[in-house]
Parts: C-alpha cells; sequence; structure tokens
C-alpha cells in the first residue's frame, strides 16, 4: 500500500468514526426529545386535571354564602303555624325551597345525612350530647341535627352540627 492509499483508508476509518458519533448523538438527541414530549404530555395531562379541578370547585364559596338562606327557609319551615300550612303563600315558599334544593343539587351539592347515623368525625362536628335510654340508641348515634352539612362533588364542604347520645 502506499502512502495515498494508506491515507485515504485512514480518512475513511475516521470518516465512520464520525458517522458513528454523529448516529450515537442523533439516538441520544432523539431519545432526549421523546422524554420531553412524554413530560409535556403529562404536565398538559395534569394541567387539564388541575383546571377541570378549579372549575368544579370554583362555585364554592358563593354556595358557602347560599347554605345559611336554605338553613333559615328550614328554620322557617319548622316554625309555620298550622292554620298556614296549606295556604298559597306557604306553598309559594315552599316552591322557592325546592328551587334552591334543586339549584344546589344540580351543582353537586348533596345534604349530608346524619339522622340515626354513628358519629362520624369526617362530616359531623358534635356540639352536644343527649343522655338517651341505653336500649333505644346505641352510644355517639345521632339524635338530633342542629345544622345541616354538605359535601361538593364528595368534598366536605360545612359538616353537620349534631348531637349525640351519651
Amino acid at each position: 500500500m502506499d502512502e495515498k492509499e494508506e491515507n485515504q483508508k485512514i480518512n475513511i476509518e475516521e470518516l465512520q468514526k464520525d458517522l458513528e458519533d454523529c448516529k450515537a448523538k442523533c439516538e441520544e438527541y432523539l431519545n432526549g426529545w421523546k422524554r420531553e414530549r412524554a413530560d409535556f404530555l403529562n404536565y398538559k395531562k395534569d394541567e387539564m386535571e388541575r383546571i377541570g379541578q378549579l372549575a368544579k370547585y370554583a362555585n364554592e364559596e358563593i354556595i358557602l354564602k347560599i347554605i345559611p338562606i336554605l338553613d333559615n327557609i328550614y328554620l322557617a319551615e319548622t316554625h309555620v303555624p298550622e292554620e298556614f300550612k296549606n295556604h298559597e303563600w306557604t306553598k309559594g315558599f315552599q316552591q322557592i325551597k325546592n328551587q334552591l334544593c334543586d339549584f344546589l343539587s344540580k351543582e353537586g351539592i348533596e345534604p349530608i345525612e346524619v339522622m340515626g347515623k354513628e358519629f362520624d368525625p369526617n362530616l359531623m362536628e358534635s356540639v352536644g350530647e343527649i343522655v338517651g335510654d341505653p336500649t333505644s340508641h346505641k352510644t355517639d348515634t345521632v339524635v338530633e341535627e342542629v345544622q345541616r352539612g354538605y359535601t361538593m362533588c364528595g368534598k366536605l364542604i360545612r359538616p353537620a352540627k349534631v348531637k349525640v347520645t351519651k
């Protein structure tokens, strides 16, 4: 082999080495791009879930302002004199209450059912104890609902205030 052929052989070997290096870098860059693309898609999915959660609970503050109005309606309902129970005004009042309850239900607001159930500190707040007949109720059974509790799409927004047996 003469010097020219040897230089060409070295040149080819260098070019092959450079080509292998370029292929390795290309593969590394492609894999990096794929990882970043996957990370971006995961980020995008997480952000969509977060925005969905924000939208779901965006009305919570206004709902918490409406619930005391409903509490007052329930309280007024218990004090309607017997002679007015079938009066047209009382029926209109009931219709307003029903519309408010339907609105809250459509917004994902559900009352917490507590009467006769065992006290659950995750959903209820005990505001008193009542000594009762030990044969009629187990200990820590809810016997009176002082203030209704509510959940919003499964999330507690106001605990029920209850009295339990001692």
